[in-house]
């Protein structure tokens, strides 16, 4: 049976599992073969920020902000437009990168117990020891995991925290600067055929909530910015935050919003302060390139950049995450390898792909095979410019019980979003993302599309009922 018939003979049900994990696994994976030398395996140099969202990049089209080493990946390798997170919040989201599954699967964020064994086992990191790679780890880890299990997942680990200057041998330093040195500490102890996979996951660009002045950034970028005006945003017009219902309104969105954007003056101080943030991410990922390069290991290294979740900038009267809108899911995604043709280096892939498709990424990538319990895909096959069968469709979620935070969940697919709220039900939102990118109109209560309206809450509860199930796999 070819693909296609393959898809037209699935059921519902199936088309969800294998939307998420069977098709990745059926038809793309690609097993490693008993005879494979470690010489032949790339490395994986594996970028994770912090609240960094889609459009923070020059190469997103961002026409103010410096970030020429990732836009120079960019140009050399694949960018993804329409990556998402499954949970825009970073305990979960970190979960579901380092397991492959969804909040609702996995079960962890915030406050919770962590993750049992029956995940973390899963884990890419401890499938690429098992497989013969050296894994270090550097920066904000941001998970809990049973004891013992952070050194069945790491070789080297080099944990860092707020604030983000502190002392260190009598020198005040930044964490982003000192990270960068755990990076390229961890590359010189790189032994010939031994492959490595480092993840580096800086605190940066996530602001110190707990000090009022919110950002700071590496002395090096301390000149970025001063003379530029920085946009004010079309959503953040006191409109769109009128519009909104009460439950969401008095929440820690605004809350932080009062923290960082509520005069014109507060807003460019502290959007400047992200900008640079996020340039002095792009500074040390140069100086971690040069030493690649310096070591003789950047003809080898394969580099993944994206980020835990995406960020609201004064948008809709808000800042921070948490939230099912595109500004708050959506999310930078770079791959650059070094291997690919002239022909495949600088493309744009417009498909829908998710946090979860990185562990399946990076271990196809490794040639180590996926675990059949991985709800992602990986994206191998889209490197490149074959265009393969792929999702029309994605869920996400945000489920942690905190009072201040709106548990929420829906689908989107390349056109539509449809958004619930779990305690809220009598509240739900449609959005036509074709004719209204920015989710401005709300068209749930639109006698028209309440077809569309009732189809996509269909698909929600499908997804919702699967991933319970799935739950009980690991169980």
């Amino acid at each position: 049976m070819d693909k296609n018939e393959l898809i037209k003979n699935l059921t519902r049900r199936n088309f969800l599992k294998l939307s998420t994990a069977g098709l990745g696994t059926l038809i793309f994976h690609h097993p490693l073969t008993a005879r494979l030398k470690d010489s032949d395996r790339p490395n994986i140099l594996f970028v994770l920020t912090d609240d960094q969202r889609f459009d923070m990049l020059g190469c997103a089209g961002n026409p103010v902000i410096k970030t020429p080493n990732i836009d120079s990946l960019a140009r050399e390798g694949v960018r993804f437009e329409n990556a998402f997170v499954t949970t825009p919040i970073c305990a979960a989201s970190r979960a579901s990168i380092f397991t492959g599954t969804f909040e609702r699967t996995h079960t962890y964020t915030f406050t919770k117990p962590p993750l049992t064994r029956s995940f973390t086992d899963i884990s890419y990191p401890v499938l690429l020891r098992e497989a013969g790679y050296r894994v270090g780890f550097v920066g904000k880890f941001g998970v809990k995991v049973e004891e013992g299990v952070e050194k069945q997942m790491f070789d080297y680990m080099k944990l860092t925290s707020f604030p983000y200057f502190q002392i260190i041998n009598g020198v005040k330093r930044h964490m982003t600067e000192v990270e960068g040195e755990y990076a390229a500490d961890f590359l010189r102890q790189a032994k010939a055929g031994e492959p490595f996979c480092l993840i580096w996951c800086p605190w940066a660009p996530h602001a110190d909530d707990d000090n009022p002045e919110q950002y700071f950034w590496p002395p090096a970028v301390d000149g970025l910015y001063r003379e530029v005006e920085i946009p004010v945003p079309e959503m953040a017009d006191p409109k769109y935050y009128e519009a909104q219902p009460d439950f969401l309104k008095d929440t820690m969105n605004r809350t932080r919003w009062f923290w960082r954007f509520d005069t014109p003056e507060k807003y460019q101080k502290m959007v400047k302060g992200y900008y640079r943030m996020i340039s002095g991410v792009d500074l040390v990922l140069g100086r971690i390139l040069a030493e690649l390069k310096r070591l003789g290991l950047d003809r080898k290294t394969i580099i993944i950049y994206s980020s835990d979740n995406g960020y609201f900038l004064g948008e809709r009267g808000y800042a921070d995450k948490w939230l099912m809108y595109d500004l708050s899911i959506r999310v930078p995604l770079i791959i650059y390898d070094p291997r690919l043709s002239k022909e495949n280096r600088g493309l744009l892939r417009k498909e829908l792909v998710l946090n979860i498709d990185l562990p399946a990424t990076i271990l196809d990538l490794a040639r180590v095979p996926i675990p059949g319990k991985y709800q992602g895909r990986s994206l191998k096959p889209l490197l490149g410019r074959r265009k393969p069968i792929w999702r029309n469709e994605i869920f996400c979620e945000e489920l942690w019980d905190n009072p201040e935070i709106p548990q929420s969940e829906g689908v989107r697919t390349d056109r539509w979003k449809y958004i619930q709220y779990p305690k809220h039900p009598e509240y739900v939102e449609l959005f036509d993302l074709k004719n209204d990118p920015q989710e401005k109109q709300n068209l749930a209560r639109m006698t028209q599309y309440q077809p569309t309206l009732e189809e996509l809450k269909s698909h929600c509860q499908h997804w919702i009922q699967q991933l319970i199930e799935d739950r009980k796999k690991f169980q």
